[in-house]
C-alpha cells in the first residue's frame, strides 16, 4: 500500500470544531499536515486545536463565520501567515434550517444557502487563487450530501445546496486542472447530530455514545459509520496518491466506500418534426416514463424490517 503522508502541506478545514470537521482536521493532521481550524464558536475551535496538538499534530484555529468573501480570505490568509502555503481546503462548515416549502421563510433559505453554497465558493476561490500562485498544485475537498444526490423531504434549500456543490466540483475540476488542482465532493454518511434526528439511526447513535459499536447491517449494508470512518477518504484526496482522481463526487460511511454516478440520460424516445403535447402523452408511459427515477433517501432497512 501507498503510505499516505501530508508532511510539510498546510489545510484549511471550515466548520471544524465538532463533528465531522473535526475528524477531517485530525484525519489530515495525524498524516502530517498543518491545519486551520474553523468554527464560529472560540471556545469550540480552540478545544479542537487543543485536541489536535495533544495527539501531536500542529493546528490553528481562525474564528468567523463563513460565507463572505472577507472570511475566505482570512482562512487562506491565516494558513499562509501560520504555516507558509496552504495546500488542501476541505468545505464542511453547514448548517440546517429544516421546513417543508410552503413554511420555509426567506430567512431560512438563504442563511442555508450562504453557508454551504456561498461558502464553498467564496472559500474555494479564495483558495484556488493562492494555490495557482504557488504554481504546486492543491486539492479542494467539497463536502456534499445523499440529500444533495437525491433530495430530502423538508430540506429545499440544504439538498438544493449540496446539489450545486457537486456540480461545483465537475466544474472547477476542468477549470483548475492545467494548475494541477484537483477537486472532489465527499458524500459522508456518518453518526451525528444531524443523523440522531432520524427516527430509524436514533438508538443506535445514542448507543455508538455509549461505547457501543456500530452493527454490521449499518456499516456495510447502509454505508453508516462513525465521522472518523469518514476522514480517511479527506486524508487520501489530499495526498498525492489521490493526484489523478478529479471531479467525482464520492460516498463514503462506516465499511462502505462507492462511486456516485454523473446524471445522465437513461432513455430517449425520437418522434420526426418534433413531440407535441397529444404524441408525448401517448409515448410517455411506453418509451421514457416507462422507469421513472425515485427520489429522497432510502431508508434505513433494519434487520426486523
Amino acid at each position: 500500500m501507498p503510505t499516505i503522508d501530508l508532511t510539510g502541506k498546510a489545510a484549511v478545514v471550515t466548520g471544524s470544531g465538532r463533528g465531522l470537521g473535526l475528524a477531517y482536521a485530525h484525519a489530515l493532521a495525524a498524516h502530517g499536515a498543518s491545519v486551520v481550524v474553523n468554527d464560529v464558536d472560540e471556545a469550540v475551535a480552540e478545544r479542537a486545536v487543543k485536541s489536535i496538538t495533544e495527539a501531536g499534530g500542529t493546528a490553528v484555529a481562525e474564528v468567523v463565520p463563513v460565507g463572505s468573501a472577507e472570511a475566505a480570505d482570512r482562512l487562506v490568509s491565516r494558513a499562509v501567515e501560520e504555516f507558509g502555503r496552504l495546500d488542501v481546503l476541505v468545505t464542511n462548515a453547514g448548517i440546517l434550517r429544516d421546513k417543508v416549502l410552503w413554511k420555509m421563510t426567506d430567512e431560512d433559505f438563504d442563511t442555508v444557502i450562504t453557508t454551504h453554497l456561498r461558502a464553498t465558493f467564496t472559500c474555494a476561490r479564495a483558495a484556488a487563487v493562492r494555490m495557482r500562485e504557488q504554481g504546486e498544485g492543491g486539492t479542494l475537498v467539497l463536502v456534499g450530501s445523499p440529500a444533495g444526490q437525491r433530495g430530502n423531504f423538508g430540506q429545499t434549500n440544504y439538498a438544493a445546496a449540496k446539489a450545486g456543490i457537486a456540480v461545483m466540483a465537475r466544474t472547477w475540476s476542468m477549470e483548475l486542472s492545467r494548475a494541477n488542482i484537483t477537486v472532489n465532493a465527499i458524500v459522508p454518511v456518518a453518526a451525528t447530530a444531524m443523523t440522531e434526528t432520524i427516527p430509524a439511526f436514533a438508538p443506535y447513535v445514542e448507543a455508538l455514545r455509549n461505547g457501543e459499536p456500530l452493527p454490521d447491517f449499518l456499516r456495510k449494508g447502509e454505508g453508516f459509520g462513525t465521522p472518523e470512518d469518514c476522514a480517511s477518504l479527506v486524508a487520501f484526496l489530499a495526498s498525492e496518491a489521490a493526484r489523478g482522481i478529479t471531479g467525482q463526487c464520492v460516498g463514503i460511511g462506516g465499511d462502505k466506500v462507492a462511486l456516485w454516478s454523473h446524471p445522465q440520460e437513461i432513455r430517449a424516445a425520437y418522434a420526426d418534426g418534433g413531440w407535441t403535447p397529444e404524441a408525448l402523452a401517448d409515448a410517455w408511459p411506453t418509451s421514457v416514463g416507462a422507469e421513472p427515477q425515485t427520489v429522497g433517501i432510502p431508508a434505513p432497512k433494519t434487520p426486523e424490517a
